[in-house]
């Protein structure tokens, strides 16, 4: 008798992703550009890692991170978590992933409502992901979130995105990874 050892399905696993933009050459073109090919690739969530993803400016290291993040549609292959299709995914398991999977992105201006005071913005994710039982609760939990990314809370809350230094929004994005504790955290160019 044998002992056959099945792994668990990959934290997140890639396969053959393509990503075709169409009319990329303006109003009036037809013209598609191809902006990944056959991209494939597997993480396995058991112990903490870095992977990077290396390439020069144009190279689809950005659509691939937001193919990932399901923003972009793959016009061919799978993108799973957990051995989920995430296009598949039902409302409450998309919901589930958007908790374990966060994204840090290049530009920290164009990721908040500029009518959104930064204090709305992180009780709006404490809220979303039930990630408190009471208002002291979630103050609690921001304070604790801002001061882990060397934040002082009474200097960011209450004010507006446009109000803070590009530095501040990037810690702010950092704030709600804090928040969120997410198994798997996509930067783009941090």
């Amino acid at each position: 008798m044998t002992n056959v050892v099945h792994s668990a399905a990959p934290l997140l696993d890639v396969q053959h992703v393509r990503k075709v933009f169409s009319g990329a050459g303006g109003l009036l073109s037809n013209q598609e550009v191809v902006a990944l090919d056959d991209v494939s690739l597997a993480l396995q969530g058991d112990q903490a890692k870095l992977i990077t993803i290396v390439g020069e400016s144009g190279s689809g290291k950005s659509t691939l991170a937001r193919c990932i993040l399901g923003l972009t549609p793959v016009t061919d292959g799978s993108v799973r978590y957990r051995g989920k299709e995430i296009s598949q995914m039902s409302r409450a398991e998309l919901l589930e992933y958007r908790r374990a999977v966060q994204p840090v992105f290049q530009d920290p201006y164009s990721t908040y409502n500029p009518f959104y005071r930064i204090d709305r913005v992180l009780n709006m994710i404490v809220r979303k992901f039930k990630l408190a039982g009471s208002k002291g609760e979630a103050d609690k939990l921001i304070d604790e979130a801002l001061r882990a990314v060397d934040l002082r809370p009474h200097d960011v809350l209450g004010r507006y995105p446009h109000q803070l230094s590009g530095g501040e929004r990037q810690r702010i994005m950092l704030a709600r990874i804090y928040l969120m504790k997410p198994r798997l955290i996509i930067a783009d160019e941090p």
